[in-house]
């Protein structure tokens, strides 16, 4: 029996099709106007992975519109979306959806941040404040971790 390469779909959907292996697929699916908030976060590269997402998310550190929500709530384009990571209140702008992870560069076509500049400072005071911490019972600083706590606390000259 010979088999034909393509035939009508029986579905009222239309197919278009692969000429290299004979597969029939469906058209591309029409962007998205709302996600799973955790799948927003890890897909405008707040979270590294996306159970890490889900897991803020459940700890109620994220929040839209001021209310906490759940990993499965929808977010969609003009929304406020608050993250708190570590120290830092992340204030986001929901601007579209994207279809999958994007590239750091084309995030910004995908939300717009919003966070206030001190909330970075806080941040990079803490780090600072860690470096220059010394453990209960270390005693004086050697020579050279005294030279480098100058090296690290001297201004840059102004040019």
């Amino acid at each position: 029996m010979r088999r034909r390469s393509w035939s009508k779909p029986r579905s009222p959907i239309s197919f278009e099709r692969i000429v290299n292996n004979n597969l029939l697929v469906p058209p591309p699916l029409p962007p998205a106007t709302t996600e799973r908030v955790d799948k927003w976060l890890w897909s405008v590269r707040l979270f590294k992975t996306r159970s890490l997402a889900t897991d803020a998310c459940r700890r109620e550190n994220v929040e839209i519109n001021g209310e906490p929500v759940k990993p499965a709530r929808d977010v969609r384009a003009g929304e406020k979306v608050i993250v708190r990571q570590g120290l830092i209140t992340r204030t986001l702008h929901v601007v579209a959806i994207p279809p999958s992870r994007v590239g750091a560069k084309q995030v910004p076509a995908f939300c717009d941040d919003r966070t206030p500049p001190d909330e970075f400072e806080k941040a990079r005071v803490a780090r600072t404040q860690h470096f220059l911490a010394r453990e209960k019972g270390a005693g004086r600083p050697t020579k050279r971790e005294r030279r480098e706590l100058e090296e690290f606390l001297e201004e840059p000259p102004d040019r």
